[in-house]
Order: C-alpha cells, then structure tokens, then sequence
C-alpha cells in the first residue's frame, strides 16, 4: 500500500502521511467512511468512529456523559450504550480542547492522538521497526490491538495492546496479573486518573488490594486463611485469572465456563470500590458484587487497636484501656493512626493484666496458632508472652475418618487490626489489656465488649453505685442495654438520639462511693467509711477534704470544715478583696460593645461543656411542641439565642476555610433562601453550606425555620441538619452533602434521566412517600412542607432520597388540621389551588405536591415546562386526558421503556392523579399514599378531575428556556417562584 496523505489534514502531513499496512479484515470497520478515504485511523471533525465487526464496542471521540465542558478524548465503549459505557480510554490525563483532534498510526509505527497542530497527546510509545508493516484492530471483546506481520513468514506478533494498558475496567479477556493496575476515573464525568487503583496483592495469586494513592485501601482474604470475609467470590477469581486458575475447578463451582461472561465487566469506582456488573435481561447494568460495602469494610478503618461500626454515627473508637495515638486528627475524624495502650502491659507480671472478651469480631490476621486442649492453656499461654496482645480460642471441627475435633488457640503478637464490631462471621476475641486501664477503682464494673462502663454506672449488685443500676450487659452478645423505668402515670417518655443509633446519657453528679467497711474506701484517699444523715453508710471525705463529683474524688483544701462547709475568714476576705479589684478594673478597660462581643463568644463556646459538668440530667427530653411552636413564630431571634433548640454552632472562620471562602469552584447552585456552596470539614467530611442572601425574598423567617424546626426531625428521607451560624450579618445552615445533588438535576437531563431505571425511580417515590408521612404523621411535631417539589428532594450516593428546605414549613398543633395564611409562599406549578389562590393550606396541600412530584418522575416532564398546544394541556390535564383514554403507557419516559414494571407504573399515575384531585378532602392522606404504593392487593380508587388541567398562565416566551435558575416575584401577600427548564 502506498503513500496516503489528505488535503484536508494538510496541517499535520508530515506526521499522518506514513509507510504502513493498515488492516482492518474482519476485526472492524470504519463509520462513516471506509480507512481507503484517509489516511488518519478517526478525524474528530467528521465524527469517525470505528465498530467491532460482531458490533459489541466502538472506538472514538467522546464528552464524559453529563461534562458541560469541551474535553475530547479517544475512548473504547459498548456499541449503541446509551449514555456511553466506556471501558477504556487513551489520553485520559491529556485531554483535547476542541474537536479538531485525529487518533492516528503516525509514521513511526505508534497510534497517537494528535490535536490541529500535530502535537502529540498520547502514543503507544512502541520502539521503531524495521518493518512498517503494522496493523491495528478493535476485536470484539473490547481489545485495541497494534501487531506486526513479519513479511515473508506471514507471522503475527503483537505489539501493544488496551487489555495491557487498561484505565478503569477489567474485561472477560483480560488476566489480572502482578503488572496490571485498574485505576480509577477522578469523577464521573472525568476520566483523568483518580485517587484508587486495584490490582494484584504482593502476597500472590487470587489476592487483591485497593490503594487509595499510597494507603492501602481494601485488601481481599485468602482461600483457607484467618480471615475468610473478604475473601473475593470465586466466579471473579476466575474471571480476574482469564478462565485459566487452578484453584477455582472444584465440586462447589462447577457450572463456571467462559461464556458465562461475555456481559460482564468489573469497574473500580472513583469512589472506592472495586465493582462486578452484568448486563441483564432487563437490558441495564446490575451490580452483582462490591466491596469495600461499607466504612467498615475498608482496611484497617480505624487504626490499629481501633474498632469499627459503621451504624454508629461516630464510626471508630478506641478499645477499653487504649487512647486515640494523635487526638487531634481522631477528633477530626481521621481514624487512620489508630490507637495506643494506655499502659504497657506485663509491668508487674501477668496478675496486673486482664482481658477484654469481645463478641463477634471481625479481625485481621493474627501472627501464630498452636493446638490447644482448653481456653485455659490459650490464655496462660499468651500472659506468659510478654508480647502477646491478644488471643482467640476455637474449636474446629474435623470430619476425617469418623470425626475428630481438636481446638486452636491463635495468638496476635504485633498490633490487633482490623477491628470491626458485630460482624455476622465474626468470633470472639480476648484483648490484653492492664487492669489500671479499666478499672480505676475497686467498684468499677467489667467493661461489656468494647463498652466502658464508668463509675457510678452499675450493671450488677457488686459493681459501681446502685443508684445507677439502670444498665444490662448481655454475656452472649457484648451489648450494653439501658433499662430506664417509665412511670405509669406518664404518657410517653423520651430519648435524645445523636446521628444514627448512638444515645447520648448523661446523669446526676454521684454522692460519696457506698461502703460496709473502712477497706472499701481504699480507692478513695482522705475518705474514711461512716453513716451519713440518711443512716447510709458512704466514703465521707475527712476533715479539710471535700467531695468532688466531677473527679470523683475527695480533694483537700486549706481552711475548709467538711461540717461548715466555710473557709478562714483571711481566706475569704482575700477573695472578696481580688474579685472586687479585678471588676473595678474590668469596667475600667472594657466598653459595653466588647464585653457583650467577648461574653457571646464566650458563652457559644463554652455551652455544651457547662451543660454536661454543671447540669447533669438523667436523660435528655424534647422540649415541647407548643415551646418550639412559639419560638419560632415570636419576633425574637438572635444569634446567641440557643435556649429553645440543640444544633451545634459552626464558627464564621471554620465555614469560610471549609468552602475556600465561598469560591466559584465550590457552589452548587442558588436558591430562593440564597447560594448554597460544598465545603469540607478539616476530618475530611463533606457539608452543603446555604447563606442568607440579605436580597433574598426569603430570608430571616425560614432561616428561623430551619434552625429550630429540623433539627428536631429525625428520617433517614429528611436531610440532616448538621449546624447553623449567625454572626452579624451573616447566616448560615450547615448540611449534609448530598453527592448526586437533587432529584430534578437527573430526571429532567436527556442524558442524565438515563441512569436512573424503574427501580431507581419507584423506590424514589416510596422514600419522599416515607418522609412526607413521617412529617404529617409520626413524627412529635405535625408539619406542613408547603415547598415540595423535585429540586429540593435530594439523591445520596446510594439514590436515597431526602426531602430538603424546610424554610416555608409550618408546624400544626395537635387538634389543628388546616390553617389560613395572607403570605402565600412556594412555587409555581406544586401548589394546590386552595392554598395559590386562596391561602388555605394543610396536609393535603402537601399531598398535592407530591401527587406532581410523581408525575414529573414517571414522565420525566416538568409540570411548569410542559404545554400541549393542541388542547392547551398542562402536564397534569395532559396525564388525566391519557387516563380516560386509557393510554397511560403514553405518559412513561421513554428511557424506562426496557426498565418498566407495568403494574407498579400504572398504580404511580392512579396514585399520582389521586393526589391531585381539585376538592382536598378528595385527595388521600400520607398514610394511605403509602399504603397503596406498598401493597400489591390494595384496592386504589378512580381518581377525579385534577386542579389546573388548562394552561391559563401568561405567555412566558420572554424568558430564556434554557435558564436553571428560578424566577420569583414577590409582594406583600404573595411569594412565588417559577421555575424553568434546566
């Protein structure tokens, strides 16, 4: 074949032109044009592309899916996927800028990517050869290959290929081995190497590890090893081994061949996870495994000697008797240097250790294992080791001729990792521990499992200060349970929650230690064993001593009579005489402003620890719904006025170095309230911070709202409120990060709506649902949302769906079921017709809102951009014209056509129109919503006439259709915004 050279790709001649044999036989054809017209293998420009010939991949140019940008990159992807599922990509840390771009064989034998100009972004970087005569094929298993064909033997030798190179995935093809890395993309709309990378353990064959840059990550376990949980299923060990591992043919898998792969890929994730997919019969892509599955699961999540429960809300704590090894990061919720002794062990010989018996471990390999006839000889064994940290006694069962059993006792003689609490497979582990670490006193009770229990607390007779019996440990389990009595006379009784299942108890400053004699009051110096008024015998301190009931202890001090509780008058006077001078000059210094600047700060500061050491109470109660009600519709509100609620109070400074001092780069939108930024806390947690905009129509009354209002709620589908700030002129509310941002940003993007499947969306429905209930229903306080719409349900990374802003919400007392308001706020195609025209509003009116919420998730339509000319239809009359035809199918989103369950599709637009009937007590309530969205036997009435079902609204050509940003207007008496297509 000749010299090929095209005017069109004149500017880069010199480097297309080349001396070689292109190939394309049966691996792959060129689309549009054939390889005869140019010389260049794909020219951006005339959107070239090249198709497997059994078309399962094409390689291109592509736009990462959902990137607004005008990055270019050459890409392998499955033919006709839709958004493209790319499994490979060639300049993913070189993007181009424009569309000018050519993926050539250049003259020196080397596929490059080349810009306009003929610079080079990527190549094969093969060595020159001799012989030209190269060839390049898309193979139908997704391989780009570069071979040479020796002239005159007709051999084949390949040269360079993808399945050696590759970026993210791993193809049925493929062979895991010491030399190949997946590595991650850095976003999902970026396919620049990211922060993760999955391959090939140094320990060998069929073990694996994820780094996170140069920590380790993830790491997999061994077949007939220690640890058996982590263990990578076999299916994938033998997909990873390219069907060829020895270890894999046995009795327990022998359906495994090669053509059971031919849809599957596995991916490593931007976010961590190493994922094995498979192309279903429902024509999407299913997750089938992952890990790590949780905070937990990934390696050595809180440190050495460090445990982990991912239900908690604080994840990781220390053992019993250990500390944090840098307090500073622990408390910014970096685990990763774990935790320390408190006390060496073995200082007095083995007498002065005990150890923590702790129940359903998961835990990391230990170091040595021998036979042993009892736990007995286990424990003895490992406290006459010095080194010895910790020990596990099992038995094992061994079926051999007959049945035998023997017993192995393993030994840990390096630092316990890996700890994870309540694992299903997990096993009982014994910590070595010094007794002074977790047994100050002679009264303090056995720790249960990885629980202190600290005097005065008591869980027996023998343990602790009866007063505080109120606590069980169960032996079997290592769970520490609270048994609070609940007086008969009382309705209900309440609890203070933090984050997940975590309760905070705080209780009453303890009275002197109990005591029968003298010798109990061993552990408590200058205190001596006498009866006290009440004719109860207790450690009272002695003469010049006083009791401490935050040390716990009797504390000397010169000239105090334990009878008079008074000091020497010298003493006393001396105090008056400093105090008095020390205010004096204090009024002299200091003007009213600073002062009152100084005590503000002073006081947020200082609150919370005043609270636990000077008002101890036995358990946290809510304060009352008439309470909060009338706090927040009172004038009063200011920015030290934290009585009436409990929200932590975030600084001014730590939100401006969160958010980079609210950048660009950082903000995730704007909304009535005002801009809303993503900031990250110096642990490493991801927040959404929302600023008052002193211009906003919406303001001070919502900002209220919030702060005392959801604070109090408590749903895994209501966003979480994590803190506020008030200074000056600033306020602000401190959330949650939502990672996939709100639920319109998806179903309303042609390319976006795509990753969200049936499934996806009717489990979305059931969760607004679920919240919506909880607001009007079972939660203390009965509240309307009054804003409910698509943009603000927002989808955590596992789509979970949280109602969010809750400005405009108003709480109900408990015999109120409607109310009137002259201020009508919300937005413009969610409100019900009472409230918009008449400002009547009640849980209906939130109903009403949900009812199109549904409808705009099924059709994938905004009800405030839709407009059927024909009959001049909103979406909502245009729904309810398809219902009497019965042609509902007509109104799904076309996307969900592969994905769609007929039954549970019809029942979301019966639902849906019932929700939007005219007349409010036409409409359900929460609970019935609920109800018939979960039940397959309910019986679900035919809805009537819904409300706005004929487009009256003014013409609104005057704004741009592309705008995302919502419109308000605003008067005295009503607020409200439209919202445009994004």
């Amino acid at each position: 074949m000749g010299r090929y050279c095209t005017s069109a790709l004149s500017i880069i001649a010199e480097t297309l032109c080349f001396d070689n044999y292109f190939n394309m036989e049966a691996a792959a054809y060129f689309h549009p044009m054939t390889y005869h017209e140019v010389s260049s293998l794909i020219s951006d420009t005339q959107g070239d592309t090249i198709v497997s010939s059994g078309e399962r991949f094409e390689l291109g140019f592509f736009t990462p899916n959902g990137s607004s940008d005008s990055r270019r990159y050459v890409g392998i992807w499955y033919y006709g996927s839709n958004p493209k599922t790319v499994v490979w990509v060639a300049n993913r840390d070189n993007p181009l800028s424009d569309t000018h771009g050519v993926f050539a064989m250049a003259e020196d034998g080397n596929l490059k990517v080349l810009d306009g100009s003929g610079k080079t972004y990527w190549s094969t970087s093969l060595e020159r050869s001799s012989s030209m005569y190269r060839t390049a094929k898309l193979m139908d298993t997704g391989n780009l290959i570069v071979s040479n064909q020796e002239q005159g033997n007709h051999s084949v030798r390949i040269l360079w290929q993808s399945f050696e190179n590759p970026t993210d995935t791993f193809l049925p093809g493929m062979k895991m081995n010491e030399n190949l890395v997946l590595a991650s993309w850095k976003s999902y709309d970026d396919p620049a190497t990211g922060n993760f990378t999955f391959q090939q353990d140094e320990e060998g064959m069929n073990h694996f590890v994820i780094w996170k840059r140069s920590m380790r990550y993830w790491k997999s376990g061994i077949a007939g090893k220690f640890i058996r949980s982590d263990e990578m299923p076999s299916a994938f060990l033998y997909l990873l081994s390219n069907f060829t591992s020895t270890t894999i043919h046995n009795d327990s898998v022998p359906y495994l061949t090669s053509s059971l792969y031919n849809d599957t890929r596995l991916v490593m994730s931007f976010w961590g996870q190493i994922q094995y997919l498979m192309w279903d019969t429902e024509k999407v892509w299913s997750l089938i495994w992952a890990d790590p599955r949780d905070s937990c699961s990934v390696y050595n999540a809180c440190g050495n000697f460090g445990s982990c429960k991912s239900e908690n809300g604080l994840v990781c704590k220390c053992l019993p008797g250990f500390k944090p090894s840098s307090p500073e990061n622990w408390n910014g919720g970096d685990y990763s240097a774990g935790c320390s002794r408190k006390s060496g062990i073995c200082g007095n010989g083995a007498v002065s250790d005990i150890f923590l018996s702790l129940k359903m471990m998961k835990v990391g390999n230990p170091d040595s294992q021998f036979n042993a006839k009892s736990e007995m000889e286990c424990k003895i064994e490992c406290l006459n080791n010095c080194q010895c940290q910790a020990y596990l006694y099992e038995e094992v069962e061994i079926t051999q001729r007959g049945g035998s059993s023997s017993s192995t006792c393993w030994i840990w003689s390096q630092d316990v990792s890996n700890l994870q609490e309540e694992y299903d497979s997990g096993r009982n582990l014994q910590v070595r521990v010094a007794v002074s670490d977790i047994e100050s006193t002679s009264r303090n009770c056995e720790t249960c499992g990885t629980n202190m229990i600290p005097y005065p607390l008591s869980t027996g007779p023998n343990c602790g200060d009866l007063t505080y019996y109120s606590f069980q440990c169960n032996i079997s389990t290592a769970r520490l349970a609270l048994r609070h009595p609940v007086a008969p006379t009382k309705s209900q009784a309440s609890i203070r929650i933090h984050e997940r299942d975590e309760v905070e108890i705080s209780w009453d400053p303890p009275l002197e230690p109990p005591c029968s004699s003298s010798t109990d009051c061993k552990d408590w110096p200058h205190s001596t064993c006498n009866a006290t008024q009440e004719g109860k015998k207790r450690c009272l301190c002695t003469t010049n001593s006083k009791w401490d009931s935050l040390t716990l202890n009797c504390t000397q001090e010169v000239g105090y009579s334990r009878q008079t509780g008074a000091r020497g008058k010298m003493t006393l006077a001396l105090i008056i005489a400093v105090t008095f001078i020390s205010v004096a000059v204090l009024a002299l210094l200091s003007s009213t402003f600073i002062y009152t600047y100084l005590w503000r700060r002073r006081r947020v500061k200082g609150q919370g620890s005043r609270e636990i050491l000077h008002k101890n109470s036995a358990l946290y109660l809510y304060d009352s719904e008439r309470k909060v009600k009338n706090l927040i519709e009172s004038g009063r509100f200011k920015g030290d006025d934290t009585e009436g609620f409990d929200v932590p109070f975030f600084e001014l400074e730590s939100i401006l170095v969160a958010t980079d001092y609210f950048s660009n780069s950082n903000k995730l939108g704007q909304g009535g309230f005002g801009p809303v930024y993503k900031g990250k806390l110096p642990g490493g947690q991801e927040i959404a911070v929302k600023r008052l905009s002193s211009c906003s129509g919406q303001g001070l009354e919502e900002f209220k709202n919030e702060v005392l209002l959801i604070a109090k709620l408590q749903h895994r589908n209501l966003v979480r409120l994590l803190g506020y700030c008030v200074e000056g002129d600033e306020k602000m509310l401190v959330y949650e990060y939502m990672a996939n941002k709100s639920l319109d940003s998806f179903i309303f993007d042609r390319r976006l709506c795509m990753l969200l499947n049936w499934d996806m969306r009717f489990n979305i429905i059931l969760g607004i649902a679920r919240g919506l209930l909880y607001l009007h229903q079972d939660s203390r306080l009965r509240i309307i949302h009054r804003d409910l719409k698509t943009s603000n349900i927002l989808l955590g990374e596992d789509m979970n769906p949280k109602i969010s802003d809750f400005g405009l919400a108003r709480i109900f007392g408990g015999n109120e079921t409607a109310a009137n308001t002259s201020r009508v706020v919300g937005t413009y195609g969610y409100m019900s017709p009472e409230y918009a025209l008449d400002g009547l509003f009640s849980v209906k009116s939130d109903v009403f809102s949900f009812g199109v919420v549904v409808i705009e998730i099924i059709s994938g339509k905004r009800n405030t951009g839709f407009f059927q000319p024909e009959r001049s239809l909103s979406l909502l009359g245009y729904a309810w014209h398809l219902w009497k035809e019965e042609k509902a199918l007509d109104l799904l989103d076309q996307t969900l056509c592969q994905s769609c369950n007929k039954d549970e599709y019809i029942k979301c637009v019966n639902v849906g129109l019932l929700c939007v009937q005219e007349d409010p007590g036409d409409r359900p309530t929460m609970s019935q919503v609920v109800f018939m969205l979960g039940s397959e036997t309910a019986t679900i009435p035919a809805p009537k006439q819904p409300a706005f079902i004929v487009r009256r609204c003014p013409s609104r050509s005057s704004r741009a259709s592309s705008s995302s940003k919502p419109e308000t207007f605003s008067n005295n008496e009503l607020t409200v915004t439209l919202e445009d297509g994004r």
